[in-house]
């Protein structure tokens, strides 16, 4: 009998900003298929009640308290995950936020640099620890970073947000051109609205708007993160890189 698809025994698995929303949807359904997750969050208490959570689901989980815009703290937090864990097979690029909001001609040097920082640069180092690693020991391993759909569509008064969330859409290309013969493969989630701390802390007309858009006529729940995830992971999307997964229930492709 052939070993059965979505298992994830034996895989370990990073998800940064992990404590919530997205990241610890995606994490609930790493563990579900098996896996061994390490949590990065700022906030220690989130982190310790994201993995009760896990734990609660029969998984194996650990929480590392890491600010992925310090390169010294994410470098610490993965050394950390590797003495927990031994190893590490995907690394979920999933921290960030809406970066500074505000009419695009008043926004300073400092507002993009904080919003870039936040969104973009804390990828690149993340993914350069795993991208070290797995060189280092001569194993593949699976890149995934959470981008948007604003980073197809855009969002006014929050340029900043759309513009890094495409500019992660194109690293993955490069990384998957880079260094796929190494059997490192990268690929980027564009979720559209689903129901998150930070989405539903939008005005309700634009929530409405992201319902009736949606082909489905819905907006997204957070399990709906957790089989993509899943998938990504494990030896199922072998074959998948440099890939952006539109999950947004048909908001893209809905007409005016």
């Amino acid at each position: 009998m052939s070993a059965a698809i979505f298992n994830l025994s034996g895989h370990v698995a990073v998800v940064t900003g992990g404590n919530a929303g997205l990241g610890l949807a995606m994490a609930k359904g790493l563990v579900k298929a098996g896996a061994k997750v390490a949590i990065w969050g700022r906030n220690a208490e989130k982190n310790e009640a994201a993995v009760a959570e896990l734990e609660a689901l029969g998984g194996e989980a650990a929480a590392f308290v890491c600010d992925v815009t310090d390169d010294a703290s994410t470098q610490a937090s993965f050394a950390d995950t590797l003495a927990r864990f031994g190893t590490v097979d995907s690394f979920f690029a999933n921290a960030g936020g809406s970066g500074v909001r505000g009419p695009f001609h008043k926004m300073s040097r400092a507002d993009w640099a904080a919003t870039t920082d936040l969104n973009v640069q804390s990828v690149i180092t993340s993914f350069q620890c795993a991208i070290g690693h797995w060189l280092e020991v001569k194993k593949p391993g699976s890149l995934v970073v959470t981008s948007s759909i604003a980073g197809l569509i855009g969002i006014p008064m929050a340029t900043g947000y759309s513009t890094t969330k495409a500019a992660v859409a194109g690293l993955v290309r490069g990384l998957a051109i880079e260094y796929g013969r190494a059997g490192i493969r990268a690929n980027a989630i564009l979720p559209g609205f689903i129901e998150t701390e930070m989405s539903l802390d939008t005005p309700q007309h634009f929530q409405d708007s992201a319902r009736r858009r949606a082909a489905s006529g819905e907006i997204g729940r957070l399990e709906d993160m957790e089989g993509i995830a899943v998938f990504l992971a494990g030896k199922e999307s072998r074959f998948m890189t440099g890939q952006c997964i539109i999950l947004d229930g048909g908001h893209t492709i809905f007409p005016m």
